[in-house]
């Protein structure tokens, strides 16, 4: 399969002012292209090429870190765009996933609490993850690249904390970044989406 960069779902300066137009269009613009870049040559010519992305993600996995590196980054971020919309955040789920989060998860403020805790936690670059995983809900974090499709998991809902996600912003307050991320951009919507295809 040929891929290629997706588009920005919402203009530049649509995340204003939780996230800037110049973190969108270099996050965006040149390490999501740069990820696409080296990931392209890579899969050429092998058994990788005919795959979707996931299966490349789940493959490189344990047989070729370096192919996985790239390919795990350009599955992230082909969704972290999506998982964001201008005025988003919020309390309003949809009532099935509202329902399971409070189920698994103890309730929507203890969801929050363990997200953010998540991403604060996670040791230099990586992720904070909403996943399924064995028909529950979970809440866990991974380093760089690695994401729940590797632990058996489905992401849902996933936050980038490499520092080229909010550095410019936020300088070094990750924590803040974090929480004002889950409070006013995440796209319910989205996540509602892939909750229901994995079910």
């Amino acid at each position: 399969m040929a891929f290629t960069l997706p588009e920005l779902p919402y203009a530049y300066d649509a995340l204003q002012p939780h996230m800037s137009a110049e973190t969108l269009e270099y996050h965006h613009d040149k390490h999501h292209k740069a990820y696409l870049d080296a990931m392209t040559p890579m899969i050429q010519g092998t058994e990788y090429e005919s795959m979707d992305i996931e299966g490349i993600v789940k493959k490189s996995y344990s047989e070729n870190p370096k192919l996985f590196n790239q390919a795990g980054q350009f599955y992230n971020h082909v969704h972290f765009w999506k998982w964001m919309k201008p005025n988003g955040g919020g309390r309003s789920l949809p009532g099935a996933l509202e329902s399971q989060i409070n189920s698994d998860l103890g309730s929507f403020d203890e969801f929050r609490t363990k997200f953010i805790d998540a991403g604060k936690t996670q040791f230099g670059s990586g992720w904070a993850w909403l996943a399924m995983k064995g028909g529950k809900l979970v809440v866990m974090n991974t380093p760089n690249g690695e994401n729940p499709l590797v632990h058996g998991g489905v992401p849902l809902l996933g936050v980038d904390v490499w520092e080229h996600s909010y550095y410019i912003d936020y300088r070094n307050l990750r924590p803040k970044y974090l929480e004002t991320w889950f409070d006013n951009l995440v796209n319910w919507d989205y996540v509602a989406e892939l909750y229901e295809k994995a079910r």
